[in-house]
């Protein structure tokens, strides 16, 4: 992942060129995201489309894919994010408006890519979470797994045929963890050996449980 040598400020970095991948902003710093690979590009448009296949018709919430939402300390473009329907940004003709969404999602999707560190996308998480998101759900192709992070800082790892619970902002939508890794190409993937550094995200869970529990009880 590039990342520019000097510090900038949010608004010297939004009048960048935009780059593929995105480029985002954090702490005085302009980084890029790192590039999708196979797994990532498959299922970043196919959770969407599921989402937009039950929210769409009854206008109830719409999945957006690489949308920036920018804050004082950092601008950054989610793989997918949620919005309900009466919160999607329209004019008096009823199209959606040009720019970035000021409010935060009701849902923030990541999808863990190769190079990318499972414990600090989960702390991407956990900082979407603080700025206002109701849950956020962490995509690991490679653990077949989906983390999901809720509004009161609980996480839950979901497997199999173990459902994606997303009852309080998409009610009436099923999807198990085991639907959205259905792919022939992943299952082949998954025939093959998986890298030993492949993430086991029930102990990341458990480590960063821990660990974040222990930072609350101290701010407290």
């Amino acid at each position: 992942m590039a990342t520019t040598p000097e510090t900038m400020t949010l608004e010297e970095s939004l009048a960048l060129p935009e780059e593929k991948p995105a480029l985002e902003y954090e702490d005085e710093r302009v980084t890029q995201k790192a590039p999708p690979d196979i797994p990532h590009s498959i299922f970043q448009p196919t959770l969407a489309v599921l989402i937009n296949a039950f929210g769409r018709p009854r206008r109830l919430a719409f999945a957006f894919t690489e949308a920036r939402r920018t804050l004082p300390r950092y601008s950054r473009v989610r793989d997918i994010v949620v919005y309900r329907w009466d919160c999607i940004p329209i004019d008096e003709q009823g199209q959606a408006v040009h720019g970035t969404f000021s409010e935060p999602p009701d849902i923030t999707v990541e999808i863990i890519s190769p190079g990318q560190i499972a414990v600090s996308q989960l702390q991407r998480c956990e900082e979407f979470i603080a700025a206002g998101v109701a849950v956020a759900l962490l995509v690991d192709p490679d653990d077949c797994s989906v983390v999901v992070v809720r509004r009161d800082r609980t996480l839950h790892v979901v497997r199999g045929a173990a459902r994606i619970d997303l009852d309080e902002e998409l009610p009436g939508f099923e999807l198990t963890a085991e639907q959205l890794f259905a792919s022939s190409l992943h299952q082949l993937r998954q025939a093959l050996p998986l890298p030993s550094n492949a993430s086991n995200l029930n102990q990341i869970v458990a480590r960063w449980g821990q660990t974040t529990s222990i930072i609350r009880s101290g701010m407290e």
